[in-house]
């Protein structure tokens, strides 16, 4: 097959079998590998043999500046990709250009790492982003002006109504008196929404429970004392958001639930598998009827110590908190996109969460999600694409604790009657990207699964795949627009290491890996915008 194509390219023998041996030293096999990853390889040797890869790299620019040997070698490769199509599979198969153009989106995120640098000013010089705090409004002034250097065609500040939550001084838990281990300090952290023990703290006797249920069950034995969630994650589970999912109702709904049953305060295992000294924060809910009780997470050594304690005899616990609910304040959601220039009111939205909590940098949660979507923007630009459709990045404000953000947009989006094709959310940490997940209109949904063989092909060398069940929390609103709604999957193995935590820093985060979420995001948007759907 070479010889025959060598010849109608009119390459010389030479070069033929130079690059025979090329190939053939670096492992390329039809049947062994993906044609995509064919046809990376291809390339690979193809920029190698090229004087000037800068120009090469672009598919339109390939033509230009080439002598006749580099374009009969362009030309014997490009019949080689398309043989290897007709060869190894009878399904449509990846264009030149999409495969050329993913590859660039990785070598370009990975090069400049543009993303890592966003993030560490938010993490390292913004820090904690609570909504309605001062940090979280210099986080929408700094957003606000990198987007708008991007080249993007509009950036505007979407106001949204959130209520502020401050945590105060230092929280304090501490085991009084034990029979068997004395007084000993626990690590904590109040729960979003906490109410405060006011300045002489509490004490308590400490009950323990597994579940909402048992508490339900236990009827006025609660009254007037603390109740421990203590259900720890189903580290039986690989992924460990379906472990976080068994577990966190305990730290949303379990202090409210404590409060209407008397309970004079509750204490939570933290939302991680790991055991470790970290406590974990994160919401808890208390509806406009029920007065907030201080709540607290402790770390899991710390609960496993409680739990024991608790075996050994009855068990008292001293509590002080200092938070305050400062009401009412104005926030904001900021937006930036890049006009499509066929179809302009079908929009394809990157995004992640502006705020994040106080405690640490919200660096994996959610800056990194944030970083994710803007890189999309500056790729876009810096490889000169002109997308056909509206690529919009939202960065939401109050995801944390209210939601605000993202309801406001879509109310804003539906007022006008706007159309998402797509909305994708990356907040699931800054670890190397392994796929989408998906959901959307049955109609939609089925013709992304005709295009999903060619795009898996695509992605594929990336380890970048799609399966069922995707969106977010900020993009779920959108729903109702009968678009599709994608939620970028990280490796989530350690995620739960650092999800709220103080932990939760750039020093937590590879630049590397960062980069990888931005170019498969991109690459997604690019293949979206390309996509002809019916």
């Amino acid at each position: 097959m070479l010889a025959g194509i060598s010849q109608r390219c009119g390459w010389r023998t030479g070069h033929r079998d130079e690059v025979a041996v090329s190939l053939a030293s670096s492992g390329i096999s039809g049947q062994a590998i993906g044609i995509a990853s064919l046809r990376l390889k291809i390339y690979d040797e193809f920029s190698r043999r090229m004087k000037s890869t800068s120009t090469l790299m672009r598919p339109s620019n390939w033509a230009l500046q080439l002598s006749p040997d580099q374009r009969g070698f362009r030309h014997c490769l490009v019949s080689l990709m398309v043989a290897g199509m007709s060869i190894f599979s009878g399904t449509a198969q990846p264009s030149n250009d999409e495969v050329f153009t993913v590859k660039q989106f990785f070598e370009e995120a990975l090069d400049h790492q543009q993303s890592y640098q966003w993030l560490h000013h938010l993490s390292e010089s913004i820090g904690g982003r609570i909504a309605g705090s001062p940090q979280s409004l210099a986080a929408v002034e700094f957003v606000a002006q990198v987007l708008d250097t991007l080249g993007t065609d509009t950036v505007i500040r979407q106001p949204c109504t959130v209520r502020y939550w401050y945590r105060g001084a230092q929280e304090e838990a501490r085991i009084v008196n034990h029979p068997v281990l004395g007084s000993v300090d626990l690590r904590c952290l109040a729960l979003g929404g906490s109410g405060s023990t006011g300045l002489d703290g509490l004490a308590a006797e400490v009950v323990e429970f597994r579940s909402l249920d048992e508490l339900r069950e236990s009827g006025s034995r609660i009254k007037g004392k603390i109740a421990f969630f203590n259900r720890a994650f189903d580290n039986r589970q690989l992924r460990t958001f379906h472990a976080y999912g068994g577990a966190v109702d305990q730290r949303v709904f379990g202090p409210e639930l404590a409060a209407k049953m008397g309970a004079v305060a509750c204490v939570v295992r933290s939302m991680t598998g790991r055991i470790d000294d970290w406590p974990h924060t994160g919401v808890c809910i208390f509806g406009d009827s029920v007065r907030p009780i201080p709540a607290v997470a402790i770390s899991t050594r710390d609960a496993d110590r409680l739990s024991t304690c608790l075996r050994q005899a009855p068990t008292r616990l001293f509590l002080k908190t200092h938070c305050e609910d400062r009401g009412v304040q104005q926030s904001y959601s900021v937006i930036g996109e890049i006009r499509g220039s066929t179809f302009p009111d079908e929009i394809i939205l990157v995004g992640g969460h502006l705020d994040s909590w106080d405690v640490g940098g919200g660096a994996h949660d959610d800056g990194a999600g944030c970083v994710h979507s803007m890189e999309v923007l500056s790729l876009l630009k810096r490889m000169n694409y002109k997308p056909r459709r509206t690529i919009r990045c939202v960065l939401f404000q109050n995801e944390e604790n209210g939601l605000a953000g993202g309801r406001a947009y879509a109310k804003a989006s539906n007022a006008k009657g706007e159309f998402h094709l797509a909305a994708i959310e990356s907040d699931a940490g800054g670890f190397t990207p392994q796929g989408f997940g998906f959901d959307g209109s049955p109609d939609l949904v089925a013709e992304l699964r005709k295009a999903l063989p060619r795009w898996e092909e695509l992605l594929g060398p990336y380890n970048i795949d799609f399966s069922t069940g995707g969106g977010g929390a900020d993009i779920g609103p959108l729903k109702s627009q009968g678009g599709l709604l994608f939620g970028l999957r990280p490796d989530s193995q350690r995620y739960f290491d650092y999800h709220h935590t103080a932990q939760d820093h750039i020093a937590a985060v590879h630049p590397r890996e960062l980069a990888l979420g931005s170019a498969a995001m991109a690459a997604l948007v690019y293949l979206l915008d390309r996509h002809d759907f019916r």
